[in-house]
Formats: structure tokens, C-alpha cells, sequence
């Protein structure tokens, strides 16, 4: 697979897409494979951003760089 570097939001939407997918029966084989990125991605990703909206990734980023200055 290529190897791209993906933003929060775009993180967020794809795990919203997965999310839909999953709903409709899909295997995350499949979903995978349909975002472009490996399972094992998928699953970080669901652990890292899983609950998170937009806004919220927005401030959490924000936070991040308050704190490593």
C-alpha cells in the first residue's frame, strides 16, 4: 500500500465511513481495503480517535502544542 500521512479530520471521517460500512456488513478486510489502509491501521486509528468528533480533535491538538511549549 502507498504510504500517506492522513490529517485528524480525515482520520475522523474514514472511521465515520468504516463505522457505516461495518453497519451494513462489511468485514473490515473490506473496509480496509476500500479507505486504503491496512487492518492493522484501522484498529489504531479506532483506539486513538474512536469517539472523538472534529471539534474535539481540533482542541486536543491545540492542547498538545499549548503543552510541548
Amino acid at each position: 500500500m502507498k504510504w500517506t500521512r492522513h490529517t485528524a479530520e480525515q482520520i475522523i471521517a474514514k472511521l465515520r465511513q468504516a463505522d457505516a460500512d461495518l453497519a451494513s456488513g462489511a468485514s473490515i478486510e473490506q473496509v480496509s481495503k476500500k479507505l486504503g489502509i491496512s487492518a492493522q491501521t484501522f484498529f489504531r486509528w479506532r483506539s486513538q480517535y474512536g469517539g472523538l468528533k472534529a471539534e474535539e480533535m481540533k482542541r486536543l491538538k491545540e492542547l498538545e502544542k499549548e503543552n510541548n511549549r
